[in-house]
């Protein structure tokens, strides 16, 4: 009988909303200095993708002595985007912008703009291997 009387001991309703938005303020003094480091992160898979599509355009070229300008050709498969009604993980579209006998070039686009600055990331791959950011984000 003495156990219902006792109280235990906790947080009041506004001690917790009080906290909560203290650490709701102080996420939104570090989110901008956080946005480079997430764009950053992105642009590996632009970067990772575009190495890989490197590579099979590579084991194309040993096979048929040319570079080749259909991306299903050498066998690489876009994921599903970000964007699209699948509701894919992608938040690069990978192209092969230009191919010739002896040069190549890929372009990976972001479909997500990272920062909200209006522009979207693109970085480009040659038949060297050589990775560039057209655009930064």
């Amino acid at each position: 009988m003495g156990l219902k009387n006792k109280k235990v001991k906790a947080f009041t309703l506004s001690e917790l909303l009080v906290v909560l938005v203290i650490v709701g303020i102080l996420i939104l003094i570090a989110l901008p200095q956080l946005m480079p480091l997430i764009t950053r992160a992105r642009s590996v898979e632009a970067k990772q993708a575009l190495k890989h599509l490197h590579t099979l355009q590579r084991t194309h070229f040993f096979e048929y002595s040319r570079y080749s300008n259909n991306i299903q050709q050498i066998g690489f498969e876009q994921e599903p985007l970000v964007t699209s009604q699948e509701g894919g993980n992608a938040n690069y579209i990978v192209e092969i912008i230009n191919a010739s006998p002896q040069t190549f070039q890929a372009r990976a686009t972001a479909v997500v703009d990272f920062d909200g600055d209006g522009q979207f990331n693109v970085w480009e791959i040659d038949e060297k291997g050589q990775l560039i950011e057209v655009v930064p984000d």
